[in-house]
């Protein structure tokens, strides 16, 4: 029997694996319409992602951040104003992901395939922390795996105003964020 204890002992810190970020982009959506364009969505993406996780079994540890003052769209002014007025960059430069669980994933982790997944954790901006959950799929290839994400969410979750200019005729109440990341296993 004090073999088996043994054997356990072995396997279950050999099953965890982490990973870190190699490279990634991420992504806000808000719908907004524009006198005299109409209705579009306003895309802005940084490249400035790190991060890193471990994963055991669905339970995930680790975080993930974003600078947040390097978002990008396409318009100076837009961007200028987020930075500003809706993120406060210069109070809160990084937004932060710690995850909890992830869902969907064989145990032990495979070296190849295509996966669906959601994550479960907590998401910081600017000053408040929230639980949030990304759908997506993980996609492994040897020691690498691609991960795409997505969740949303209302301004108010975050306690962020809707960015109100004359401009703008209105901004709809939800914001989407995408996350495109490869992760390498450590």
């Amino acid at each position: 029997m004090r073999w088996w204890i043994g054997i356990l002992a072995f396997l279950v810190p050999a099953l965890a694996q982490s990973f870190e970020v190699v490279s990634g982009e991420a992504r806000y959506r808000v719908r907004e319409q524009l006198v005299q364009i109409g209705i579009a969505d306003a895309v802005g993406t940084t490249k400035a992602v790190k991060g890193e996780v471990r994963l055991q079994g669905g339970q995930a540890t680790g975080s993930f951040t974003v600078d947040l003052r390097e978002l990008k769209s396409d318009q100076a002014r837009r961007d200028n104003y987020l930075r500003q007025n809706t993120l406060e960059t210069d109070r809160f430069p990084t937004a932060s992901f710690r995850p909890k669980r992830v869902e969907g994933l064989p145990n032990p982790l495979p070296q190849s395939g295509k996966f669906p997944v959601k994550v479960v954790g907590d998401l910081t901006i600017r000053d408040v922390t929230q639980e949030v959950v990304w759908e997506g799929e993980a996609e492994f290839s040897g020691q690498e795996a691609r991960v795409l994400l997505r969740t949303e969410f209302p301004f108010e979750k975050f306690g962020l105003v809707q960015p109100r200019v004359p401009i703008l005729l209105s901004v709809e109440n939800r914001i989407r964020l995408e996350v495109d990341l490869v992760l390498r296993r450590k």
